[in-house]
């Protein structure tokens, strides 16, 4: 059997915005391939994010790669 490339997990945190102008701080977790070197960058939906033009929260926004956060140790 051949083997499987090996995925690594990603968070994709939101650009946007809240009403006050805080950062929404709304997070996806994706599996990124390894063969990708560059910064993974996508548009999706966030809940919390304020548009202006309607007044309402939730926009489609660009989400980014950051680092993961550590893990706990006990």
């Amino acid at each position: 059997m051949a083997k499987k490339g090996v995925a690594t997990k990603v968070r994709l945190i939101s650009n946007a915005k809240n009403k006050y102008g805080n950062p929404t701080g709304t997070t996806y977790y994706v599996k990124k391939g390894k063969q990708a070197t560059e910064k993974l960058r996508f548009r999706k939906y966030d809940p919390k994010a304020w548009n202006e033009e309607t007044g309402k929260a939730g926009m489609h926004v660009w989400f980014e790669e950051k680092k993961l956060p550590p893990h706990k140790k006990n």
